[in-house]
C-alpha cells in the first residue's frame, strides 16, 4: 500500500509541477541528485548521511554536523533536503561536503541512490520516516538513528491501520527523542532503543546566540547611543498576527516596532504599511541605502522598520524588550527559542500544541499564549507597566533555553562514532 501510495503521489507531483515553481524545483531537483552524487562523491572516502526535511529541520541537524566536522574530520557529510524550502536557503551550506535533493521514497529510487554513496551512518531529522530507504539501509547493517523525534498518539504508527507501516519503525538503530512521552509510545509498539536526549535547537540557538551578528542600522534605528527605547520584535508575522499587535501599537507610540514578516512579498508589505497608518516606517533596505549614501536623515527619527531581507531576524531579538512569534493564528507557531535565547518574553498564538517547547514557556512563564487582542493587550499592558514581570518573564525564558541544552553531545556520544 505504501509503495502504490507513493507511486501515485509521485505522478500527482509530475503533473502539479507544471503549473507550481516551488514544486517544480523539488520535482528538478530530486531527478538531478543521482547526476550530483555521480560527480562529488568521493568512492574512497566514507560518508555520513544527514536527511532533513525541510529549514526547521535543518537547524536541529546542524549542530551535529557541526560537532561531527570537529570530532571525526576525516569523515565526509551528505545532507539531502525534501523541501525546496530548505535546499535552496542552504544548497551552499558549507558544513556539508554534499547537499542535494532525496529523491522520493520509491525501492528504485533508494536503491540507486544508496548504490552511489554507501553510507556509513545515517541521521534522520525529527519526522523523517522514509520506508524503503530505511529497510535497504537496515539490511545493509548501516547504523541508523532518528534525532530530535518526537511522538504523539495520534500519529499513524500507534493506530490499528498504521501497523504495517509502523515497521519502518524497527529500521532505526537508535531513537533520540524530546520527551518521556515519545519514549513511552514506543516502548508501546515493542520499541525500547530510546533515549531521552531532547532537542537539538537548543544547542543551535545557543550557538546563533555567540554568532549573532553586529547590525548598526538597528543600532542607528534604536539609537542606542542614548537610552534603549523599548522595543516589540515581532518575527515571522502572518497578516493575523499584523492585525492584532499593530492595533495596539496605534496606541501606544512610544515603543519602537520592528517587524520581519514570515512572506516578504510587495503585497504582504504594502499590507503591513496600510495597517501602519501615520507611523513613521522604513524597510531595512532603504535604511542600508541612507546609511551607504551618508544622508542627513537619522534612521532614528521612524518608529517602526520593517525587515525585508532574509538572515536577520536570529540577531535582532537581541534588541526586544518583548517578542511575538508569527503563525499561531494559521498552520503553527514559528521558532520560539530563537527568541526565548535572549533572555525576554515570547508571545505567540494558539496554534502552538504539536510545539514541546511552546508548552514549556507557557509553563514557566517565560512564554505567552494569546486568543486574540484581548489578551495581547493585558500582556503588553502589565509588561509595559512592571518592570518586574518584564524581567521575570524574561529571565524564565533564558533560564529555559540553557536547561534543556546538551542534546548534542548526548547524541553523539551514544552513537557507534568512537
Amino acid at each position: 500500500m505504501y509503495n502504490l501510495i507513493i507511486y501515485l503521489y509521485l505522478c500527482g507531483v509530475a503533473v502539479y509541477s507544471l503549473f507550481n515553481e516551488k514544486v517544480r524545483k523539488m520535482w528538478r531537483g530530486e531527478r538531478a541528485a543521482f547526476d550530483v552524487l555521480r560527480q562529488k562523491v568521493d568512492p574512497t572516502a566514507h560518508y555520513v548521511w544527514f536527511h532533513a526535511a525541510s529549514l526547521g529541520e535543518f537547524e536541529q541537524g546542524r549542530p551535529l554536523m557541526e560537532q561531527l566536522r570537529q570530532d571525526h574530520p576525516e569523515l565526509k557529510i551528505l545532507l539531502t533536503f525534501f523541501s525546496p524550502s530548505g535546499y535552496e536557503v542552504r544548497k551552499d551550506y558549507k558544513g556539508a561536503d554534499i547537499v542535494c535533493y532525496l529523491p522520493l521514497d520509491t525501492i528504485t529510487n533508494a536503491r540507486r541512490f544508496l548504490r552511489l554513496f554507501r553510507p556509513e551512518m545515517a541521521f534522520f531529522i525529527k519526522y523523517e520516516f522514509w520506508y524503503n530507504y530505511l529497510h535497504i539501509l537496515k539490511h545493509r547493517h548501516v547504523p541508523v538513528y532518528s534525532v530530535s523525534s518526537i511522538f504523539r498518539p495520534d500519529q499513524v504508527f500507534f493506530k490499528w491501520y498504521g501497523r504495517q507501516y509502523g515497521r519502518v519503525l524497527n529500521c532505526f538503530t537508535h531513537f533520540f527523542v524530546q520527551n518521556e512521552q515519545s519514549q513511552q509510545l514506543l516502548a508501546k509498539i515493542g520499541i525500547d532503543c530510546v533515549s531521552i536526549t531532547g532537542d537539538t535547537r537548543f544547542d543551535r540557538v545557543l550557538q546563533i546566540k555567540e554568532q549573532a551578528k553586529q547590525l548598526p542600522i538597528i543600532d542607528s534605528f534604536l539609537n542606542l547611543a542614548e537610552e534603549k527605547p523599548q522595543v516589540f520584535v515581532a518575527g515571522s508575522s502572518w497578516p493575523p498576527d499584523e492585525d492584532i499587535f499593530i492595533r495596539y501599537f496605534h496606541e501606544h507610540p512610544e515603543w519602537k516596532l520592528i517587524i520581519a514578516p514570515h512572506v516578504i512579498s510587495e503585497e504582504h508589505l504594502q499590507q503591513i504599511i496600510e495597517k501602519l497608518g501615520n507611523r513613521k516606517i522604513i524597510r531595512y533596505t532603504e535604511a542600508e541605502k541612507i546609511t551607504s549614501s551618508s544622508s542627513s536623515s537619522p534612521l532614528n527619527e521612524y518608529d517602526v522598520l520593517i525587515i525585508d531581507c532574509f538572515g536577520l531576524l536570529s540577531s535582532i531579538y537581541r534588541y526586544a524588550t518583548v517578542t511575538y512569534i508569527g503563525g499561531g493564528f494559521g498552520v503553527s507557531i514559528h521558532n520560539t527559542v530563537e527568541a526565548a535565547v535572549w533572555g525576554v518574553p515570547v508571545i505567540f498564538g494558539p496554534e502552538n500544541k504539536k510545539f514541546q517547547e511552546a508548552q514549556e514557556l507557557k509553563q514557566c512563564r517565560g512564554g505567552w499564549e494569546i486568543t486574540g487582542y484581548e489578551d495581547f493587550e493585558r500582556i503588553m499592558t502589565r509588561f509595559a507597566n512592571d518592570e518586574g514581570a518584564l524581567t521575570e518573564a524574561g529571565k524564565a525564558a533564558g533560564e529555559y533555553v540553557q536547561h534543556k541544552a546538551g542534546a548534542t553531545r548526548m547524541i553523539l556520544a551514544a552513537t557507534t562514532l568512537k
